[in-house]
């Protein structure tokens, strides 16, 4: 029947309805007690995979479920039976039904080893060491491994340290018989002859490093052997043994149970992977767990798995640490294997031609070494430090993938940090450190550099994906570029004026030949063309281009190695960088470069569009040079910087137009930004290339810019008026003209939105509101951002920034009640106002202040409310929780003008928004309401506890007497409810919130009554260290799991525990 049953299900012609019967059919099968009995039969007496596979996936469910209310008995006979099943016909079995009965015998013995099953691992142990029955054994080790060692939380986690404890204890003997399969076999099929054959790779280069690597002839002799020749089942035996190690490798710890001998074997079979790959001849069988011929390099990507297991454990025990330094030494040797030379390959086409899967495992051996161990390793005279980075020099610039050259300037990085970090706390010594590794940096920084130019990369360059963006917004090109100019900055850092002398030359080459293009500018007409027409002097252009755009980004980067106290000592080449700069910005603004036509337009264009911007943020970059020089020359001749920026201006502003590629628009709109907010030179606004921006951006009928760039603009304008001149004194600022020309820019940019008043006091027409909505949206975030870059500004700043504000501010608070129901609308309004409060509510003063609180209040009713949360994630939730964080802005404020409104901010949390918000699961306005809660309580304490001073200090005082009890009672009932959600964030935060209550107020000593004291002591008592909570959180969680897993696998009636 079950047989027919499986047929049908597994048929293609079997409907989906049909095959829901069977399966239920099935399951309900499953869940009888006697069903196993059955499954026995079938598996003893059919060849059917389906079959098999449900009968042992009865078996699994009854042993992982139901086991506790399985008869003894029937546990002894299965226990019996079903490993002897498995030695009777594991060779006939497909191997997925093999691992899977493995599996189900493994599972008992997790039960049950030791008290039930004593001999469950005793067996495995004696399979194992059968010659015939050997590799059944690994199978059954590795499972034990996997689901005794690592179990899943159907167990207590006291069974889990007992099944710990007790594999700990088996592991020397078990490593032992690991070692032993592992050396027999080497040695059975080693080359023993005294004079070995001549080796085809004779001829290899660097072979001086390996008496330095190996100290001594011992590990090269035994490394040097030739590879021996394994066959099928010695290869299948050596990768199951090779499995079960990386698999004990990542749970126990170091120890000398590790010996030599064994970590010897492991290299042995490491060296597999460093020769040519040898594909399978035969197709795998289901019969066999891998191929007719394992492809010999998997024995190395299985030795460099166990290798890495035991590199990535960072707590090393003093008598493991030679072990250690042994078994670089011997990864080392590989390394070179890797990295030689002869005839017939260079080191990239034999990187090339080896398993992919063991150049990655080699990769992530050298980045665990560097990243974990190489602090341990430096110092020890065993190990050369400056031969080991020479290998690796020649391992990252000769991967074949761009995967795997990333992951090599990764570990570039890491030593880079480690070197930087090294010489931070060493400063007495950081010559010394230098020099033993400047040429290997030096070489780095010129290779990297080499790498990132067409000129000397150009096939490799060109095949990356210049359009498609990964999960992090970038192209593979700009991944590249960024991941290598992090590497050189990180060398700049520590080696800044030859990096300098390094770059600089480079870059001026690529300079000359951009500004040289003038020369092949014509002009006919309207029209202006590069008369560049040949197509390699297109694909030249195009290189030189392209490499003049990133060495542009790797100057920028060098910015901050000129500014602090190395100012005045490397004055001269700072100079000179940002003079260049300033010539090559201003080259690009006056023959409009990006407007010209080109012979290859899709090409040619925006390269020009690229170099042009990417001048424009490099000089952006030296802003806080150019601050730093003005701070100097202050009281000075000026004349230097004073054509430094006038020039700059001069470059940017005709790009501040809305026919400007956008790329280039917001490039030039940053670095006024720049020059605005950093640099604030006093004669900036004066300048007529800003006079034409003002005029620009204050003009109705000129063009609008993109949002952006829009915004940008209104900021860098707005912070030239407002923000104070640096080094001059208060008499000097001039703030009477800079606050009128702030009024009018204000007034101008605020044109069409103030002229909305006259909507305030009735709902706008159907037909007018969305150009109402337009005027909104355009001007609202333009004001905000303005407010935003002066709020930590000084008090005449702010001042000033409201006063022009004032009837835009009073315009909108009468727009609010009219826009309600627009939760868009509503949404940009309340941003506009959190922002007010949170920078200007001292200047827009109390009884204003108020009055906005009152308005809000009275237009978020519970409909309203109601009607705003219910909408999960949309504009409505924003709108509360904006309001929310106005009022906690409000509540935070000293002093007792804003208390009046207490009384009505607590009942609108706990009457109105907790109702809505309390049983629902998600997230949305709790946690602004909850921060709400927690900032009444914390900054007006006294609201509900009016202690005196006096009274504080003195103790063994009487309780203090509580007022507005129902409202404090109220809230700690919602922080108490809150724990029993299942938002493990919500749960966080009020846990928090709740302790730093207590150190600060004494929550959980205050006058609370018994009852509530009860309730908060049972929640609250916290273990006092965050690993010991969690621990005890983790064991409650997992026990409970447990117990509620055992109480349904229990026949009906049994007493539960």
């Amino acid at each position: 029947l079950y047989l027919s049953l499986m047929t049908e299900f597994f048929h293609s012609c079997t409907t989906n309805e049909r095959k829901r019967e069977i399966e239920e059919l099935l399951n309900n099968f499953a869940q009888q007690m006697g069903a196993w009995r059955h499954c026995l039969y079938f598996l003893s007496n059919t060849r059917n995979e389906y079959v098999m596979m449900y009968s042992l996936t009865v078996f699994e469910n009854l042993v992982n479920k139901m086991w506790l209310g399985v008869a003894s008995q029937d546990k002894m006979e299965i226990r019996s039976c079903l490993p002897k099943l498995l030695l009777a016909q594991y060779k006939a079995m497909p191997f997925f039904i093999r691992n899977k009965l493995c599996k189900v015998i493994v599972d008992i013995g997790r039960q049950d080893w030791p008290m039930f099953y004593h001999d469950f691992f005793t067996n495995t142990l004696q399979l194992i060491q059968s010659p015939t029955m050997a590799s059944l054994g690994l199978v059954l080790l590795k499972t034990t491994s996997e689901e005794l060692a690592c179990p899943r939380e159907d167990l207590s986690v006291a069974r889990k340290d007992e099944l710990r404890k007790l594999l700990l204890e088996q592991v020397p003997t078990v490593l032992g018989l690991l070692t032993g399969i592992l050396e027999t076999i080497w040695d059975k099929h080693s080359v023993t002859a005294a004079t070995p054959p001549p080796s085809p790779t004779s001829g290899e280069s660097g072979e001086n490093l390996l008496g330095s690597l190996l100290q001594g002839t011992h590990y090269s002799k035994l490394l040097s052997q030739p590879i021996p020749a394994l066959d099928d089942d010695s290869q299948q035996l050596c990768s199951l043994a090779l499995e079960c190690l990386a698999h004990l490798f990542s749970w126990i710890p170091l120890s000398t149970s590790i010996t030599p001998s064994l970590l010897a074997s492991i290299f042995h079979f490491a060296r597999f992977g460093c020769d040519l790959r040898v594909k399978p001849k035969t197709p795998p069988s289901i019969y066999s767990s891998c191929s007719g011929q394992v492809d010999r390099s998997r024995l190395g990507v299985l030795a460099m798995t166990c290798i890495n297991e035991l590199v990535s454990k960072n707590c090393v025990p003093l008598d493991f640490e030679e072990y250690l330094l042994r078994m670089f030494q011997q990864t080392f040797f590989l390394l070179q294997r890797l990295t030689r030379e002869n005839n017939a390959h260079t080191v990239k086409s034999r990187l090339q031609e080896l398993d992919e899967s063991y150049v990655e495992k080699f990769t992530d051996f050298l980045r665990l070494f560097v990243s974990v161990h190489l602090r341990r390793i430096e110092s020890n005279a065993q190990f050369p430090v400056v031969e080991f980075l020479a290998l690796l020099f020649k391992y990252t610039f000769n991967q074949p993938t761009h995967e795997g050259y990333f992951a090599c300037l990764d570990i570039w990085s890491i030593f880079l940090d480690y070197l930087t970090t090294k010489i931070k706390s060493r400063l007495a010594d950081r010559d010394g450190v230098l020099n033993r590794y400047k040429d290997a940096l030096v070489l780095l920084l010129r290779e990297v550099l080499n790498r990132i130019q067409f000129r000397y990369n150009q096939a490799q360059l060109e095949e990356l994906d210049d359009e498609t963006l990964d999960d992090d917004q970038q192209t593979e090109w700009q991944r590249y570029l960024r991941q290598s100019l992090e590497v050189v900055v990180k060398v700049m850092e520590l080696l800044p004026s030859h990096a300098f002398a390094t770059l600089f030359p480079v870059l001026q080459e690529d300079l000359d030949v951009y500004l040289g293009l003038q020369q092949f500018i014509v002009t006919s007409g309207t029209s202006r063309r590069l008369n560049i027409t040949a197509e390699n002097d297109c694909r030249r252009l195009h290189c030189a281009l392209r490499d003049l755009s990133s060495l542009l980004q790797a100057v920028g980067r060098l910015a901050g190695y000129f500014i602090g106290d190395v100012f005045a000592a490397r004055f001269n080449d700072a100079l000179a960088v940002v003079e260049r700069l300033v010539e090559v910005t201003c080259y690009g603004s006056q023959i409009s470069l990006y407007d010209l036509e080109t012979a290859v337009p899709s090409v040619l264009k925006p390269d020009l569009i690229d170099v042009h911007a990417q001048s424009l943020a490099a000089l952006q970059a030296y802003s806080h040079w150019l601050a730093q020089f003005y701070s100097e020359v202050q009281r000075q001749n000026q004349s230097r910087f004073i054509s430094l920026v006038t020039s700059t201006m001069d470059a940017t502003a005709p790009l501040i137009t809305a026919k400007v590629p956008e790329k280039l628009l917001l490039s030039a709109c940053h670095l006024m930004m720049s020059m605005a907010t950093t640099v604030r030179p006093v004669f900036l606004v004066t300048l007529p290339a800003v006079q034409n921006i003002f005029n620009l951006i204050t003009e109705s009928q000129t063009r609008r810019l993109p949002q952006e760039a829009y915004m940008l603009v209104c900021r860098a304008l707005s912070n030239m008026l407002l923000l104070p001149w640096s080094n001059l004194p208060e008499s000097e600022q001039q703030w009477q003209t800079r606050s009128s020309s702030h009024a009018s820019l204000l007034a101008a940019l605020t044109r069409h939105y103030r002229l909305l008043r006259g909507t305030a006091n009735q709902p706008p027409h159907r037909l007018g509101l969305e150009d109402t909505k337009a005027v909104l949206h355009q001007t609202l975030p333009v004001l905000r951002d303005i407010v935003d870059s002066i709020s930590g500004e000084s008090t005449k700043s702010r001042q000033i920034c409201y006063q022009s504000l004032q009837e835009s501010v009073q315009v909108s608070l009468g727009l609010f009640p009219v826009f309600i129901q627009q939760p868009d609308v509503t949404d940009e309004m309340l941003s506009f106002f959190l922002t007010l409060f949170q920078g200007l509510r001292v200047q827009m003063g109390v009884p204003f202040t108020g009055q906005i609180i009152h308005t809000f209040l009275s237009m978020f009713t519970r409909e309203q409310l109601a009607a705003s949360i219910l909408q999960e994630g949309s504009a409505g939730c924003r709108v509360v929780e904006k309001f929310l964080k106005i009022l906690q802005v409000v509540v935070q404020e000293p002093g007792q003008a804003f208390k009046p409104f207490l009384p009505s901010i607590i009942a609108l949390c706990m009457e109105q928004v907790y109702p809505i918000v309390a049983e629902r699961s998600s997230p949305d306005v709790k946690a602004e309401m909850f921060e709400l809660l927690y900032q009444v309580l914390h900054h007006n304490w006294r609201y509900f506890f009016k202690t005196s001073v006096l009274a504080s200090v003195q103790r063994g005082s009487a309780e203090e007497a509580m007022e507005n009890e129902a409202q404090f009672s109220a809230a700690m009932q919602a922080f108490g409810q809150s724990f029993l959600q299942p938002d493990i964030h919500i749960f966080k935060q009020n846990l928090s919130y709740l302790e730093s209550l207590n150190s600060k107020h004494k929550l959980y000593h205050r006058g609370v009554d018994a009852n509530q004291r009860a309730v908060l002591g049972r929640n609250f008592k916290l273990e006092r260290d965050l690993p010991s909570f969690t621990q005890s959180v983790h064991r409650l969680v997992n026990d409970l799991r447990y117990y509620r897993l055992c109480n349904s696998s229990l026949p009906t009636g049994t007493v539960k525990l």
